[in-house]
């Protein structure tokens, strides 16, 4: 089959002939139809975030058919159409016992430990199938696993209420599925912050309220749209310490800022004048959990998570194609979620 790969850490991927893999006892195999081009794999590629091997096959947002079942495998059958749990956790752990599969101690992921989907078939457990809803698209499953179930996790972990003000720094595909998702919440009002006017029309058309940066310092904007109160959640996407720090200051009384973006930089935060004279509160968000996808499923199959318009390009399994995209992450360049179709 062809995959596309990381073969050499901080070099282009590239199309390779790879074996057909045959799943084993409790595993089921996946022709891909969607796999989704997140951030993370930029992370991988260019060697900022580590992988398991090499060369290993990226991609962890990824829904398809079911085409072949390993031994034992019953809850899934040949032909249906699923997304795939991008964790594979072993369910016997004390992390696994509490509910916490994302801090599971054999813990793997799908495109990292092992080979994702920027390929034409897959392999997973058969317990990380999430069946795709009628109605909902593969581009739109796939996504689905990572983005939207991040975004759903912060809010969660932020302990999101009915009445909540909401600020979302940075509005691309995990941002415009937080706008929609507090909105679903119940948020009083939902701020979209973002330096790409792009990303904040997109923002604004889904019913945020744009800030933008240009316009002055985004904290002191928050506070006059919110009569000097802050935002009791602010959600953190962009993965920059300047955004984190801003979450933070923009702050009401026990706010709670839930920082999902990903970098190694530190930030400062003034704790008495931030954190203690509010009593507010910083919140890492790792992951996801199986029982978020299954909701996230739910609601887009009502309508209340609209995901076709966050997929703003398909594209199909060419490795120029792949990391021309992957270069314009790199630069923040572009809005919404791009998908390969294999």
């Amino acid at each position: 089959m062809r995959s596309v790969q990381i073969v050499e850490l901080g070099k282009p991927l590239q199309l390779r002939q790879t074996a057909l893999p045959e799943p084993g006892p409790g595993e089921i195999r996946v022709r891909v139809e969607a796999a989704g081009i997140c951030h993370s794999d930029l992370h991988y590629r260019d060697g900022v975030a580590s992988v398991a091997k090499l060369p290993i096959t990226p991609g962890h947002e990824i829904a398809g058919r079911v085409d072949a079942l390993g031994e034992g495998v019953t809850e899934v059958a040949i032909g249906d159409r699923v997304a795939l749990h991008y964790l594979i956790s072993c369910g016997r752990c004390d992390a696994c016992a509490r509910g916490l599969e994302q801090f599971c101690t054999r813990g793997q992921m799908l495109g990292k430990h092992r080979d994702g989907g920027y390929a034409q078939y897959a392999l997973a457990p058969a317990r990380n199938a999430i069946p795709v809803a009628e109605g909902v698209g593969m581009a739109e499953a796939a996504i689905m696993m990572c983005s939207s179930a991040t975004a759903f996790h912060a809010l969660r972990k932020a302990r999101i209420a009915p009445g909540d003000r909401v600020a979302v720094f940075g509005c691309g595909g995990l941002g415009l599925s937080a706008i929609q998702l507090a909105h679903a919440c119940g948020a009083a009002q939902v701020f979209g912050i973002d330096i790409d006017a792009g990303k904040l029309a997109a923002a604004h058309g889904y019913g945020a309220i744009p800030v933008d940066p240009a316009d002055g310092a985004p904290v002191r904007q928050l506070r006059e749209a919110t009569g000097g109160d802050g935002v009791e959640v602010a959600l953190e996407f962009a993965g920059l310490p300047l955004t984190q720090r801003q979450a933070v200051a923009a702050l009401a009384v026990q706010g709670r800022a839930a920082i999902a973006g990903i970098t190694h930089a530190a930030f400062e935060i003034d704790s008495f004048g931030d954190l203690i004279c509010r009593e507010a509160e910083v919140i890492g968000v790792s992951d996801h959990l199986r029982s978020e996808l299954v909701t996230l499923m739910e609601f887009t199959r009502r309508g209340q998570l609209d995901l076709k318009s966050v997929v703003t390009e398909t594209i199909p399994l060419d490795a120029d194609a792949i990391n021309a995209r992957l270069d314009a992450l790199a630069g923040f360049r572009g809005h919404g979620r791009i998908v390969i179709t294999p």
